[in-house]
């Protein structure tokens, strides 16, 4: 165990965090996410926390991961299929997590296909529809 580190962020899950650089996308998933696929089709590292809900996860990633400030979107979510404006209420508690952000929503097909550019998958235990996030690493920077 480390200090202040949250134990939802297992020694895989921090390494793939540490070997992102700017721009890499990271997905937090479901548990009816088809990551398996997602993450063999794009060589992409899977790592898998089934007792977790994706909020918990997303809250532990952003708790080391600088988001992406360059471009007008770091943070996506899955719309809802049929209605694009609806908000489930995972995409309510992502927004909350990731404050002054803000949570741009792609749709399904699309959101399967910027997660098979991502470097890692994360896939939670959640069983909540539309409980998916994808987020874009920023920097760090000493200036």
């Amino acid at each position: 165990m480390l200090k202040n580190i949250s134990p939802l962020l297992t020694p895989e899950l921090l390494f793939a965090l540490a070997s992102m650089g700017h721009g890499d996308d990271i997905a937090v998933v479901d548990a009816n996410f088809p990551a398996a696929r997602v993450a063999r089709e794009a060589g992409a590292a899977l790592i898998r926390l089934p007792g977790q809900g994706s909020g918990q996860v997303l809250q532990a990633v952003l708790s080391v991961l600088p988001l992406d400030t360059f471009d007008a979107h770091c943070a996506w979510s899955m719309q809802v299929v049929g209605d694009a404006s609806a908000v489930p209420p995972p995409v309510l508690e992502f927004r909350g997590l990731l404050g002054g952000y803000g949570l741009a929503s792609l749709e399904r097909f699309a959101f399967y296909a910027q997660a098979g550019r991502a470097r890692a998958l994360v896939q939670t235990g959640d069983l909540r529809k539309y409980a998916n996030v994808l987020l874009r690493k920023g920097v760090l920077a000493s200036d």
